[in-house]
């Protein structure tokens, strides 16, 4: 019985630990194909709105408009022990930029793209 005692005890602080994944996402994908079509001097705010729908983000800028849409990814790698739990959360964003004249038509685009290949990071003391 003493024998089993010290194996049972092991078994147990074996089974009370594991591992987490964990993933979310905030906005909608943004399509380059949707970003590429979209024409400076020629594309007006109507056709913004068509190819994105309503912006995320709408600002003020010197009198003009400027319509931000983002979508934030993020992914958790946790290793769960008895008394110590360790994690890594990794987190990155696709950003569009969308400048309108004071007239209506688009300025500039400026846009990110930082989600894609984005892996989960299990160990929580390395790059």
């Amino acid at each position: 019985m003493r024998r089993l005692t010290p194996l049972v005890l092991c078994a147990l602080v074996m089974l009370m630990y594991g591992c987490a994944f964990n993933r979310g996402t905030l906005g909608d994908d943004i399509k380059a194909e949707s970003v590429a079509s979209i024409k400076k001097g020629v594309t007006t705010k109507a056709d913004v709105l068509a190819l994105l729908g309503a912006p995320d983000r709408l600002v003020q800028l010197n009198g003009r408009d400027v319509f931000q849409y983002y979508r934030y990814d993020a992914k958790a790698g946790s290793l769960l022990l008895i008394l110590v739990n360790y994690s890594r959360l990794s987190i990155k964003t696709d950003d569009l930029f969308v400048i309108f004249t004071r007239e209506g038509l688009v300025e500039d685009v400026i846009s990110s793209r930082r989600t894609d290949g984005m892996e989960f990071r299990f160990w929580p003391f390395s790059d």
